[in-house]
């Protein structure tokens, strides 16, 4: 034990020496350094934003339209959606990715050891006898990083790593964005089905006071034909509007990572009150740079691709190692871990191929290519995140005024359609105008119910474009690493 130990403590002095040596031959890493991109962003938004400064900094979106079942199925889903899990996974690959590139920078140690027994044959070798030979030894490498080869691989897995943590945050605001928008959907059919239920009793009466009417000879059969045809087409859509409000509860259960009939009688329930859209966020233009994590990942693989520029160019030029053996051998085990078994050798190596046919210059080019695509990307995702947010922002604007203008059809036809009534009973007007009205209100309340929805779910995609809600807190078997959340250092672009 005595001369492992002495062994160790030589080996470390060799190769202390060696690094000692080889230190100043290292130079800075070859390859281009990553320059954070500075992309050209507007001033403000092209449509008008006005509403309170609070807004701005509300990171789950979601709470600001006052549902507290809402935010429950968020929460839960959070915890127990699969895409979230599986980008859970792909972090930890990206992570033992991460160290395995680290672990490049220190000496790899290897043991070993073997018995062989041999004769030799007597006609080759007198007085041949069988032998045996033990062996223990330790092999060391140490490949010295003149020329950054391993420095870039260690950038290139630290970026893909953090670009692999943006995508999670993305999987989470569109999940929190899908959640909510089929909860509106889920909402708005419930609401359209309590309004043709409410219509189809109304007409009901009519068609009670029509046929009435027609018994006491004050009426026809045109009038009765008239209203049962417009019970019926009012009937006629409730089936699919049934269709319209299980089909969301079953893609809630699925983005709940649930089977599709658990939800049901959670979400059956048709009193609760349609949510009322959020107001519409303020914040400028160039926080996307800072809120969406899609720019932030394309800015990531921006600089991963730089590195591996930085990898391919290094393998132009010369490896330099230092390797060392040291261990025992010996004819017998007795004698194996005497002092007079142990051998050593230690020395540098140079590995510089001459001549590989282009084989290596074509891979520094290809990988060139793809830093320009991977800059491209992120340029693109950029003018991507502008113009959806431009696009929700006109979107917004454009559906409040459809749906105010629609909340006064519905007072007018609500007043008309009385008046209808009273006019018919009275004999003053024909059925006609009845179910005109009639018809006009039903329409009205549908529409707007329709426009509440879009007006809704245009909410949700301006949040979702502005990049909000990725801050919600995971849970600890969902965390990126194991419970710590410590984002890696970066320039942020």
């Amino acid at each position: 034990m005595h001369c492992f130990v002495s062994f160790r403590l030589r080996l470390g002095l060799l190769l202390a020496l060696g690094s000692a040596l080889l230190a100043p031959v290292a130079c800075a890493p070859v390859g281009p350094d990553y320059q954070p991109p500075q992309p050209s962003m507007p001033s403000q938004w092209g449509e008008d934003t006005a509403t309170d400064r609070h807004v701005e900094a509300c990171a789950n979106w979601w709470s600001l339209f006052h549902d507290p079942l809402l935010d429950d199925l968020i929460r839960r889903a959070t915890a127990a959606n699969l895409d979230i899990k599986i980008a859970g996974t792909r972090i930890r690959e990206a992570r033992a990715l991460y160290r395995q590139a680290v672990s490049g920078q220190v000496p790899s140690v290897d043991a070993g050891g073997l018995y062989n027994a041999s004769n030799q044959s007597k006609n080759v070798a007198d007085g041949a006898h069988p032998q045996d030979l033990f062996q223990a030894q330790f092999d060391v490498n140490w490949e010295i990083d003149v020329f950054g080869s391993i420095r870039r691989q260690t950038e290139a897995a630290e970026a893909n790593l953090a670009a692999t943590m943006e995508d999670q945050r993305s999987v989470l605001i569109s999940l929190a964005a899908e959640v909510a928008r089929n909860y509106i959907e889920l909402r708005a059919y419930q609401q359209r089905l309590t309004i043709a239920r409410e219509n189809s009793r109304n007409q009901e009466q009519t068609v009670e006071l029509v046929c009435n009417r027609f018994h006491l000879g004050l009426g026809n059969d045109l009038e009765v034909a008239q209203a049962e045809t417009l019970l019926a087409q009012t009937r006629a859509d409730m089936p699919a509007l049934e269709s319209g409000a299980v089909q969301a509860m079953y893609q809630l259960a699925l983005l709940l990572g649930q089977q599709p009939q658990t939800l049901k009688a959670e979400l059956t329930s048709t009193d609760l009150p349609f949510p009322e859209p959020p107001p519409v966020p303020l914040s400028l233009p160039s926080e996307l740079l800072r809120q969406r994590p899609d720019i932030r990942s394309a800015e990531r693989q921006l600089a991963a691709a730089t590195a591996t520029v930085g990898v391919a160019t290094a393998d132009l030029f010369p490896r330099f190692s230092l390797s060392a053996l040291v261990g025992l051998q010996s004819a017998s085990l007795h004698d194996l871990v005497t002092s007079s078994s142990r051998f050593w050798s230690i020395g540098p190596v140079v590995n510089w191929p001459l001549f590989d046919g282009g084989r290596r210059q074509a891979v520094v080019e290809a990988s060139e290519a793809q830093r320009q695509r991977a800059e491209l990307t992120y340029e693109k995702t950029v003018l991507t995140a502008l113009a959806e947010t431009e696009s929700a922002l006109a979107a917004q604007n454009r559906e409040r005024e459809t749906y105010e203008r629609l909340a006064t059809a519905v007072d007018t036809s609500q007043r008309a359609t009385r008046i209808a009534h009273g006019l018919y009973q009275a004999g003053l007007t024909p059925l006609l105008n009845v179910l005109q009205s009639e018809t006009a209100l039903y329409q009205s309340q549908d529409t707007q119910v329709q426009s509440g929805q879009r007006l809704a779910v245009n909410m949700i995609a301006l949040y979702k474009a502005l990049g909000g809600g990725w801050q919600l807190q995971l849970p600890d078997k969902a965390a990126p690493s194991g419970g710590d959340a410590k984002p890696l250092a970066r320039n942020s672009p």
